[in-house]
């Protein structure tokens, strides 16, 4: 049988209530940007593509029936406003980040920088 490894001596362990409420609240976050899609919409979004035919060229895969899925759900949850400009011919909508969507961008910023370094752990291996 495996022998467990202890906690390092700086570390204590958070109580069951403490723990729970962190997988709550993570549940949370997963549910809003979780998924194949929705962080390389906002990623995208937040690079400057906000036109819906844009986005789905810079999202290499997703289908329009997907995006536009994903464009709603993002809506639904504050992150970007939908933008309908009547005057123009012909008609524009874009996709606009929020003010809130800006709450993302550290979280992002940690996945780009952990991705990079786990590929470059994992690819050295080999």
């Amino acid at each position: 049988m495996k022998k467990m490894s202890k906690l390092p001596e700086n570390k204590a362990r958070i109580t069951l209530p403490q723990c729970t409420k962190s997988i709550a609240a993570t549940e949370d976050a997963l549910y809003v940007i979780g998924g194949k899609w929705r962080l390389r919409v906002m990623i995208a979004l937040k690079s400057g593509h906000t036109r819906f035919n844009d986005l789905q060229r810079t999202v290499i895969g997703i289908s329009a029936r997907v995006l536009s899925e994903e464009l709603k759900e993002l809506e639904l949850n504050g992150l970007v406003k939908r933008v309908v400009d009547s005057d123009q011919k012909p008609v524009v909508v874009e996709y606009i980040p929020t003010e809130y969507s800006k709450t993302l961008s550290v979280i992002i910023s940690a996945l780009v920088d952990w991705g990079i370094k786990h590929k470059a752990k994992i690819t050295s291996r080999i």
